[in-house]
């Protein structure tokens, strides 16, 4: 998480004056504390917390998706909700409704999605109304009932998951819907020794979370995200990242041209740029370098390109083809206030 040492005794709760930096290292490290071998993750979901976007997470049942929200959701302090997609949903089991009163009157019910951190679990087995209803509420952060728009508390994360290991009984999400997400997240299995480690920690009693945060210190977290100072030239690595993906021919990249339908759309490129904020403060910086945006290309990227026929048949995955696109693209050397180099 960080490119130098901290002093700070992580066991500690920062201080009230504490850096942004100091408590983000005090969150991760309370995180790791309960999920064990998905430091990736727990990275992201934070980089997608500051930078007010959206994760859809890809894995088989049992990798600690649920508990990580739920975690997290506790560690800063927020209020939590899971909805179960299943095929029977309508739109207002999500978003909420008018209920008739025993006076005879209709009072609105908000539903499950008024909360800072929303787990939708498996969302691909909900039919389409009902992903259109959520991804709305993400796009616009508010939901009209009856006539009367009601916002999302803030912060407001969603946290989706879907199985990608069955094909029955299940909706897959549009392109254009999944656009919505700032990231897609591989979740894969655990190593051996943190394997071991989560048998010996959940074969006692599982460790509680701390709370190290609250709605304002989230917002002030996400707000001094927003003051990251970008350079003009990670601002055109990032478009040129995105721009290979929708002309590799442009980047000498002809080979690929035939595995690519569609690329992504600006709303990537934005999405690097503010991801790479995100990573700039948890790493006590207050400028974002190019390395930032290499890290996140993947995370922003992997759902957003729209793969050939040709690229299916010749079992071309997103990652791969993301992987030549950074291999060809050079990071910019971009001089620091110290007058350093970096690339």
């Amino acid at each position: 998480m960080t490119d130098t040492e901290s002093t700070m005794d992580p066991t500690l709760v920062p201080a009230p004056g504490a850096s942004p930096r100091e408590r983000l290292e005090a969150v991760l490290y309370e995180l790791r504390r309960i999920v064990v071998g998905q430091d990736r993750l727990l990275d992201r979901v934070l980089v997608a917390l500051l930078s007010r976007g959206h994760v859809l997470l890809e894995g088989v049942p049992g990798l600690a998706k649920t508990l990580t929200l739920e975690t997290v959701a506790r560690v800063a302090g927020g209020k939590f909700h899971r909805i179960q997609f299943t095929p029977d949903l309508v739109p207002s089991d999500v978003v909420g409704g008018q209920v008739l009163a025993r006076g005879g009157e209709f009072t609105t019910r908000l539903g499950p999605v008024f909360a800072n951190f929303v787990l939708a679990d498996e969302i691909n087995r909900a039919p389409a109304k009902v992903q259109s209803a959520l991804l709305e509420v993400m796009a616009e952060g508010h939901a009209t009932i009856a006539g009367e728009t009601h916002p999302v508390p803030r912060p407001f994360i969603v946290l989706a998951t879907q199985n990608p290991i069955e094909s029955e009984g299940v909706y897959a999400l549009p392109e254009a819907q999944v656009d919505r997400f700032a990231m897609k997240l591989i979740v894969g299995y655990p190593s051996s020794a943190d394997e071991e480690e989560i048998v010996r920690r959940m074969a006692s009693d599982a460790p509680a979370p701390r709370q190290l945060l609250d709605a304002r210190q989230i917002i002030e977290l996400q707000e001094a995200a927003d003051t990251v100072f970008v350079d003009h030239r990670v601002r055109s690595y990032a478009v040129r990242l995105v721009g290979a993906t929708r002309d590799p021919a442009a980047e000498g990249l002809d080979h690929l041209a035939p595995y690519l339908d569609l690329g992504g759309s600006p709303r990537a490129s934005l999405g690097l740029i503010r991801g790479g904020r995100a990573l700039a403060v948890m790493r006590g910086r207050t400028y974002v370098l190019p390395e930032d945006v290499h890290s996140l290309f993947h995370d922003v990227l992997r759902h957003r390109v729209i793969l050939s026929y040709e690229a299916l048949a010749a079992e071309v995955d997103p990652d791969r083809v993301l992987d030549a696109i950074l291999e060809a693209i050079p990071q910019p050397e971009v001089e620091l206030g110290s007058g350093r180099a970096v690339s």
